[in-house]
């Protein structure tokens, strides 16, 4: 009783704090690929179906910004198969609706630059350990290439985790990605022993096997780009907890997945734990994830899904009150899946517009101990009627990456508080100019430049301005030029 007491309380406060929203806080979307559920709804076969497929897919990161989403982990291995031209592994049917084939373009990129101009971190999520049904096209494949990686469990395969063959492979391919392409993380799913498995070693040893694999994938993607963030999505329960029990199922006992010991050894920066559940079992393992974390990042999987009536029909108000306990516990949230949120599913589209009713930043990974970028230098602004333009001159980078990022800041107040998310405008922009609408009310503005790793620069300020209160719509900003609008089909 003591502890659902306690649980009672916590909502209490996270509602009584409601109208705070953090500075840091990852607010990210499973945007699925598989029979093309959450994408693409239609297929590749000429230019223009190619254009409509392109704008199906802007048009749902334009609502996952106005939602506040600053992460989309996007579908990027299916099933032994692939969304981007690969040196690996064939093309996934979904987008040309043949598999094996082209679509004419190449989506992981296309998706990459689009997520990138919005602000929002495009991390490309590897189905790891499921390769399909057994006579399917890409199970076919791999197995012809690698027959003694493949085992047949009913009428689906899978690479098996006891060879060391398979973290080889999967570090392989995580590799290429990370190479080839601007990414901004690796996120892993199915990293575990398949629930199906008939376990013939003792369990620490399963668990030596998956962290064998997930060490291997962990260099090769530190090797590339050492900025990238590595994730995964565990089982939603990590054990049994001393006074509830997961009921039989739990990443580190059922399927050997010892996700916590992944971010403990630095192998991982942060975990979507699949948390589809509810009351007792939801809150008390969700404050289990945060106690084990290790500074790194939690962000719980939160079961969008099961508001639709055709699932379990969950009433909105059980995602409301997990989400403001995630926040009040300084947790993000992950939503499975993109379709259920952007069609609004029993209004859980237009609550999570006014829950992120500012932007976010994600965490910085600053336990890499990287040095935070200089400065940015000589912010200008052109004042107008009824906009300003403000620009600035690049900062020095000391992370080694490509490139630089930069966040604004605007308010009435001088000077302004970066550490107010109310005052953040603008995120993760590479430009280094902004248009910025205002009612016809000067502001004063603070520009830090972001590293890779989502460190900040102290700040580079306007010149001091008094003048009345003005509220600032950041979904309106105009980044550079802008972009054309294509009118929905």
């Amino acid at each position: 009783m003591r502890t659902i007491l306690r649980l009672f309380l916590l909502f209490a406060f996270a509602m009584a704090a409601k109208a705070q929203t953090p500075k840091y806080e990852m607010r990210a979307v499973w945007l699925t690929t598989i029979g093309g559920i959450d994408w693409p709804h239609s297929y590749a076969t000429s230019a223009y179906s190619v254009d409509v497929q392109k704008r199906e897919l802007t048009t749902i990161l334009d609502q996952l910004r106005q939602a506040g989403i600053n992460t989309v982990l996007l579908q990027t291995r299916v099933r032994s198969t692939t969304i981007f031209p690969s040196g690996m592994e064939p093309w996934d049917g979904c987008l040309s609706g043949k598999p094996g084939t082209s679509p004419g373009y190449d989506a992981l990129q296309f998706a990459i630059d689009e997520c990138h101009k919005r602000g929002i971190e495009c991390h490309a999520w590897i189905v790891t350990i499921p390769v399909g049904k057994w006579n399917s096209y890409g199970c076919r494949q791999l197995r012809q290439r690698n027959p003694k990686l493949i085992v047949k469990i009913g009428d689906e395969g899978y690479m098996n985790p006891e060879k060391g063959e398979t973290g080889d492979y999967l570090a392989r391919f995580c590799r290429e990605v990370t190479r080839r392409y601007d990414i901004d993380g690796i996120h892993l799913d199915y990293i575990r022993y398949p629930e199906t498995w008939k376990l013939k070693v003792g369990r620490q040893q399963g668990r030596q096997y998956i962290t064998s694999i997930v060490r291997k994938i962990s260099q090769a993607v530190r090797q590339e780009k050492p900025w990238v963030m590595l994730s995964c999505s565990p089982i939603g329960k990590y054990d049994d907890l001393s006074r509830y029990k997961s009921g039989g199922w739990n990443a580190n006992t059922t399927v050997c997945q010892d996700a916590q010991a992944w971010l403990r050894e630095g192998l991982m920066d942060a975990l979507m734990p699949m948390m589809y559940f509810q009351g007792s079992n939801f809150y008390p393992f969700a404050v289990n994830w945060k106690e084990f974390a290790y500074g790194r990042i939690v962000a719980p999987g939160l079961a969008v899904y099961m508001l639709h009536p055709k699932e379990r029909n969950w009433g909105l108000d059980i995602i409301k009150r997990e989400m403001y306990v995630l926040r009040e516990q300084g947790l993000g949230h992950t939503f499975f899946r993109s379709k259920f949120l952007t069609d609004n599913t029993k209004g859980v589209y237009k609550f999570t517009k006014d829950f992120n009713r500012t932007p976010a930043l994600i965490p910085p990974m600053d336990w890499t101990g990287r040095q935070a970028p200089r400065p940015a230098r000589q912010l200008d602004v052109k004042r107008g009627m009824t906009t300003d333009r403000i620009s600035w001159r690049g900062a020095q980078d000391c992370s080694g990456a490509d490139y630089l990022l930069y966040n604004i800041y605007a308010s009435e107040h001088y000077p302004v508080d970066i550490n107010d998310a109310r005052c953040l405008i603008g995120t993760r922009l590479r430009q280094t100019s902004l248009v910025v609408p205002h009612s016809g009310r000067p502001l004063n503005y603070a520009v830090t430049a972001v590293d890779r790793y989502g460190q900040e620069s102290t700040p580079i300020e306007s010149q001091r301005l008094q003048k009345a209160p003005v509220k600032v719509d950041f979904r309106r900003l105009i980044v550079g030029k802008p972009r054309k609008r294509y009118k929905r089909r």
